[in-house]
């Protein structure tokens, strides 16, 4: 009998540390040579503050808008939750994924069901629909970035490694091990992610209700709105990350290509399951950035101090989302 708990602590600690050891290796591949004490002289002497608030304020914004876009999707099931609930749930969701990524997803179901009562398998299904509409997202914005900026990341999958035309080449280049091993982690977690829905869904008998939630968006009174919030949470997302260009001299006179080219590399990043992105998103931003000729140590300090400043702000956000919640209902 106490095998189970035994084994299931064990689960819980692997899927805490895994992610940590994934994303440290890979940090400490791609900052092996690097000089942190330049990163703390540019942050201390050398960034627009100015421009790094700017850029917050639309961070925070993004899940702003995210919570109302999700408030829309639980109306057709008949849930309506306050709205400042679905907002301080996303923001606990965030925090939350910096210790086990993707565990928010389910995190900020739980909150509306304990704080709003909304039906959880329902709710799992609203979340399932939006992780579809931002994917369609990232696909159109990959395609784009594609057409425009084509020539940059034929370059950048020839300098990782990942040209088909040399495969001897691609197989012993250390950066495409980074992207292989990236790749892999990232299909293992989907992988367990749809088994643990599928089996959650079996044991419960609740598939019928997540199957609910995903058809909310054909039964909008707004969609045009589901629409307009949409466009501005990836608008958001855009500037949160473009405006830091602004922050530091050597990275101000790139204009909107290379923000947007550096941007898709990095939201494509995230994808592999690491707190926020750490290891694959530095990887990322720094090659893409040295394709339009950002030195290779001014890449990294910018990776390392935005990186470092945004994810502070989502644990400062899931604290006061945490807080927020309990006193919202004693007020109520």
């Amino acid at each position: 009998m106490e095998q189970k708990p035994l084994k299931k602590s064990l689960k819980k600690g692997l899927q805490v540390l895994l992610p940590l050891v994934l994303g440290g290796l890979i940090l400490a591949w791609t900052y092996r040579d690097f000089r942190f004490d330049r990163a703390w002289e540019v942050l201390r002497g050398g960034m627009r503050h100015d421009w790094m608030a700017a850029s917050l304020l639309f961070g925070v914004l993004s899940h702003v808008l995210r919570g109302w876009r999700w408030l829309l999707l639980q109306a057709p099931l008949g849930e309506h939750p306050r709205a400042s609930h679905c907002v301080y749930a996303v923001f606990v969701s965030y925090a939350a994924n910096l210790v086990i990524p993707r565990v928010g997803e389910l995190s900020r179901c739980g909150l509306l069901a304990r704080y709003d009562g909304v039906s959880f398998s329902k709710s799992v299904g609203t979340v399932v629909t939006e992780r579809i509409v931002d994917t369609l997202c990232i696909a159109l914005i990959v395609g784009i970035t594609l057409l425009w900026q084509g020539g940059v990341f034929r370059t950048f999958f020839s300098d990782t490694g990942a040209d088909p035309g040399s495969l001897t080449r691609m197989l012993t280049s250390a950066p495409f091990l980074v992207v292989a091993v990236c790749l892999t982690a990232a299909a293992v977690t989907l992988w367990i992610v749809v088994r643990r829905v599928t089996a959650f869904a079996r044991v419960r008998g609740l598939l019928r209700d997540v199957w609910e939630g995903i058809r909310t968006v054909g039964r909008m009174d707004r969609p045009f709105l589901f629409v307009l919030y949409t466009a501005g949470i990836w608008l958001c997302y855009f500037l949160h990350f473009f405006l830091t260009f602004r922050c530091f001299g050597f990275s101000a006179p790139l204009g909107v290509a290379a923000g947007l080219a550096t941007f898709t590399a990095g939201s494509i990043a995230v994808v592999v399951p690491t707190p926020n992105g750490a290891g694959p998103w530095h990887f990322a931003v720094i090659s893409v950035m040295a394709l339009y000729g950002v030195s290779e140590e001014n890449a990294a300090i910018f990776a390392l101090i935005v990186h470092a400043i945004q994810t502070f702000l989502l644990i400062l956000l899931g604290i006061y989302g945490l807080a927020a919640l309990p006193l919202s209902i004693n007020k109520k």
